[in-house]
């Protein structure tokens, strides 16, 4: 059984200008998704800027967003670290706040061999009883998991069902698709990506482009899953200046920003990240209206 099936939203964390969460803002920002459709809430992923909140915050995060959702829409909790002891601590506290499944990150900086990647997420797979999404983001991380690795651990760990894959790499997905024999469940890492991998089986999305346009997003899946594959591919096709823009910086600075000229609070960023160039204002503000999002 899939976590999920659909446009998960990678939420963004608001924080308050003394970098304290706004749970406030985030109480209303979980309130538009689930009012526009999203099919799950991905809390405390790198949109959510784990990278910089303590684990202290990092669980209350987690708990705060499976309270406010209260099972209206599967929570998925991202608990990876590159310290393979800290991940099974926040993967255990994800589980006893009552997350439905968690999103594992490859260790960073590490960089670990296959072998290593296998066992440490074997370990952290064996401190819970949730299902696990793997997720495999290279240009972050320096560290690919590859499809044999990706293969191994779902067949091999019982609780470990799935990838987000962002590697970018098509080629890569459709060997991983190839050697799964439905082992797999799928998640494009890459909003623009997302139609080329659900018709290689792909079970949805782990998006970004769902903060700002969760319904839109949403149809991409929910059409392709219904037959209308064509009116997937205009929509696929609509969103591509807008992913462009929000990774023209580095995310979440973009959509941050976009929230904001939504009218929603999404909240400073945390160094190292600062405020998008206001160079870079102007293309974003045309993506968002030609796609038809109202600023």
């Amino acid at each position: 059984m899939s976590v999920f099936t659909g446009a998960g939203v990678a939420i963004v964390t608001p924080f308050h200008e003394d970098y304290s969460i706004n749970f406030e803002a985030f109480a209303e920002l979980i309130e538009y998704q689930i009012a526009n459709s999203t099919d799950a809430i991905i809390v405390m992923g790198t949109t959510g800027e784990s990278a910089t909140t303590s684990i202290e915050e990092h669980i209350e995060a987690i708990r705060f967003c499976v309270k406010t959702v209260n099972k209206r829409v599967p929570v998925v909790a991202g608990t990876g670290s590159n310290a393979t002891d800290t991940a099974i601590h926040l993967s255990k506290e994800a589980e006893k706040c009552g997350a439905d499944g968690l999103l594992v990150v490859s260790p960073y900086y590490n960089k670990a061999t296959q072998n290593g990647l296998f066992h440490h997420f074997k370990a952290i797979a064996d401190s819970v009883k949730l299902p696990i999404i793997l997720y495999n983001v290279p240009s972050r991380t320096g560290c690919n998991i590859l499809p044999e690795t990706v293969v191994r651990l779902c067949r091999e760990v019982e609780n470990i069902v799935g990838v987000k894959e962002a590697s970018g790499n098509i080629s890569q997905v459709v060997k991983l698709m190839a050697l799964a024999d439905g082992k797999v469940d799928l998640y494009s890492g890459n909003d623009d990506q997302i139609v080329p991998l659900l018709s290689m089986g792909g079970k949805g999305v782990i998006s970004v482009l769902s903060n700002v346009a969760p319904k839109e997003t949403h149809d991409i899946c929910a059409k392709f899953f219904a037959g209308d594959v064509e009116g997937s591919c205009r929509l696929q096709r609509k969103a591509v200046e807008l992913c462009e823009a929000l990774f023209c910086e580095v995310n979440p600075i973009p959509v941050k920003k976009a929230l904001q000229l939504m009218g929603m609070d999404g909240g400073t960023l945390r160094m190292p990240l600062t405020e998008m160039d206001e160079a870079n204002v102007p293309r974003l503000e045309k993506a968002m209206k030609d796609f038809g999002i109202r600023i």
